[in-house]
């Protein structure tokens, strides 16, 4: 039998590759030259991007924005913060106004084939759930056959609801807003007796309320929900740099490696731990950024789990259980690549 033989990469092929490459790397020489990175981030939802009464922001979302400062600037503070509402983040994004997106934002197929986006990964394993009042006594979804539920239009809150009621033959009315914040305030002043969305965001609009043990959030999940990072589709080197800053947190909680072990971790003779802080490989180096880019990371914003507990988990008032946004070696779901 005859066997074709592979012809090898010629010189002219490899010049075209790296034009390419080139052609399809602005983002990062964009966000350098500026000397700050464009975040979209909510307009406020506790836990996960919110500012203070001096302006701050802090919370689960705007860590990610923070680690991707650290990998490129080695500073946290080099960040313009752009606070969205579900109807305009995307626009924002495609119109180039924010280099990432990093607000409780679902990644679903027709976002991506339809809006010309891409989500780098999935740092936030959420699903949609129900809060109520106590006092009504209702123990399951299934209980709320009849009620009006306030919901964020423009959502896919908004869709899975239609889903769900229509499946059970369930009937309700709905009191839409287009803001998060008309959703709250029309449940906690009684206009609608149910309030729908992320169970992540449930736990924090929990606490805003006039009188939160007044209220629980149900055990049921009725969607999926994966949350994370978007970008604009064409520049691989781009996404390739969102995607890796949030699997170089897991893997660093994955290695033990933390913010108050880097120093040590510096000098660790552990393979996996040598490529992770850029001891040894050149991994940073081949995405744009410096040998330690993963270590500035770790340094100045933390391990994925230390961002989760402070943010989120047991270390903040929303004590959200990590459930499965645990790692994979202990229970959860959550899994990064290697780096090598």
């Amino acid at each position: 039998m005859h066997m074709k033989r592979w012809k090898p990469v010629t010189a002219v092929a490899v010049v075209l590759l790296s034009l390419t490459t080139l052609a399809h790397a602005q983002v990062l020489k964009a966000v350098q030259d500026r000397g700050a990175l464009n975040c979209g981030v909510s307009e406020g939802l506790y836990g996960f991007s919110a500012r203070d009464s001096n302006g701050n922001w802090s919370g689960f979302d705007v860590d990610l924005c923070r680690a991707i400062a650290a990998a490129i600037f080695n500073d946290v503070g080099k960040i313009n913060y752009v606070p969205l509402d579900a109807n305009r983040r995307f626009k924002a994004l495609q119109s180039g106004s924010i280099d990432v997106l990093s607000r409780n934002t679902t990644w679903t197929m027709s976002r991506e084939i339809e809006l010309g986006l891409t989500f780098a990964a999935t740092d936030y394993y959420d699903g949609q759930g129900f809060l109520i009042p106590r006092a009504m006594g209702k123990e399951t979804a299934l209980d709320l056959d009849g009620v009006k539920i306030c919901v964020q239009t423009g959502t896919t809150t908004e869709l899975n609801l239609a889903d769900y009621f229509g499946a059970n033959k369930m009937k309700y009315e709905v009191m839409a807003s287009t803001t998060l914040e008309g959703a709250i305030k029309g449940y906690d002043s009684g206009q609608c007796n149910v309030l729908t969305a992320d169970v992540s965001a449930l736990f924090g609009i929990r606490l805003l309320l006039s009188k939160p043990d007044d209220h629980l959030i149900l055990p049921d999940v009725i969607s999926k929900e994966p949350l994370g990072p978007v970008v604009r589709q064409g520049d691989t080197q781009w996404f390739n740099i969102v995607k890796w800053v949030h699997f170089a947190m897991v893997n660093a909680e994955e290695l033990g490696v933390t913010s108050k072990n880097i120093d040590e971790a510096l000098k660790s003779d552990k393979p996996d731990v040598k490529r992770l802080v850029g001891t040894e490989g050149s991994y940073g180096e081949r995405m744009g950024l410096t040998k330690d880019w993963a270590a500035r990371i770790v340094r100045l914003v933390g391990n994925y789990g230390e961002v989760y507990e402070r943010t989120v988990g047991v270390g903040s008032p929303l004590v959200i259980p990590r459930g499965i946004n645990q790692l994979w070696s202990k229970g959860g779901i959550l899994y990064a690549p290697p780096i090598r």
